[in-house]
Formats: structure tokens, sequence, C-alpha cells
């Protein structure tokens, strides 16, 4: 069973890598250019820049890639391992860039929150329904905005934290990337592209509804 120690360092990883995909991080730019560039792209299309995303993510992003450009490395607080982080920031700079593409303001604490849970994936609705919301069978941003409360927010995020320890399994923190769904082979310098979309997929259907 994964203990306080790891939630607490995994919650805390969770924050700085959210904050890092928000505010921009090193020279890569914000979540929200980042989906911007897709619209672009996409002539205004939510769903095929949502795509367009994540085949992007399942085809280039790669850890080394991404942590050349990490100058604010140095930020990282002592307790986090930097493979944790840098995970992390990578898949949450996607679901928040998907979040942004459908129109949702990520910097409102329930958005951060689902994009929380949308890492892990196939297991999202059911976190989400242990909090007591009834959402049928599809986890959509609306519902959650509508029916999370404060109280909510600490217990789901208290949740996603112990879900993705948990995936850490004896593997130890240090070995975290594994217990992210999408992430397998990531330190290798390759994404796998098998679980990006999963996890891509369960943003884009919580966040862009066309």
């Amino acid at each position: 069973m994964s203990s306080d120690k790891e939630i607490n360092i995994i919650g805390k990883a969770l924050e700085w890598s959210y904050g890092k995909a928000v505010t921009g991080f090193g020279t890569l730019g914000t979540a929200q250019e980042f989906g911007d560039e897709y619209l672009r792209s996409n002539k205004n299309n939510r769903i095929d820049a949502a795509n367009s995303l994540i085949r992007w993510q399942n085809t280039k992003a790669a850890t080394n890639g991404f942590i050349t450009n990490m100058g604010g490395l140095v930020t990282l607080p002592v307790a986090i391992p930097a493979n944790m982080a840098s995970t992390l920031y990578i898949q949450l700079r996607m679901i928040a860039g998907i979040a942004h593409i459908g129109g949702h303001d990520i910097l409102d604490d329930r958005i951060k929150t689902l994009c929380y849970v949308c890492l892990t994936g196939n297991s999202a609705t059911e976190i989400i329904k242990a909090t007591g919301i009834e959402i049928g069978k599809k986890l959509t941003a609306s519902t959650i905005q509508k029916y999370i409360t404060g109280e909510m927010i600490k217990t789901i995020n208290k949740t996603v934290g112990f879900r993705l320890a948990t995936k850490a399994g004896s593997t130890g923190l240090i070995n975290v990337t594994k217990m992210v769904p999408l992430i397998g082979g990531v330190l290798g310098g390759t994404v796998d592209a098998v679980m990006t979309n999963i996890v891509g997929n369960t943003a884009r259907n919580a966040f862009i509804h066309e």
C-alpha cells in the first residue's frame, strides 16, 4: 500500500508540473499556447485539433527532448524525483492543452483537478463516481464544474495521488514513470503510443463536446 509520504510527494509533483504546464517552462510555451497552435493548424475544429495533438504526442514526444529544453529544472522541489516531474509535466501539458482547446479555463481549480483525473486513464470515471457525483458512463468537464465542491477537489486530488502511487507499486518513486498510464518507455526516449491514446482520449472526451 502506498504511504502518506509517497502520496504527498506525488501531490507536490502534480502541483509543480501543472504549474509549469500553464505558465511555461524553459523554452517551452504554455499549455494554452500549445492548444492554440493546434487549433490554428486545424482550422479551429476542436476535435481535429485534439486528435492531432494526441497523434503528435504518440509519435514525437520524448523525455530527452523535453528535458533538453527544461532550463527550469533547477526550480524543482528537492523532494520530487526529476523523472517523476518531467513525466507528469509532459502529460499534464498535453491534457491541459486539450482542455484549453475545449474552451475551458485551465486556471480553474476544478479543471485542474479534472486534468489530474485524466492521468489515470480508464480509472477516471471510477474516481469521480467515488465522490458521490453521478456522471453516468461519461466523464465531462461540465458535470465536474456543476457539482464539484472545494472539499471534493481535495478528496479527488488525494485519490488521484493514491492511484498513481499504487501504480508505482514496488518499483518505488524513483521509477514513477511506470505509474502513469501512458508512459512506459519514456525514459528511453519514446512514449508508449497505446497508453498515450488512453489518456489523451480520456482528456478529449472529458473536455471537448462537439
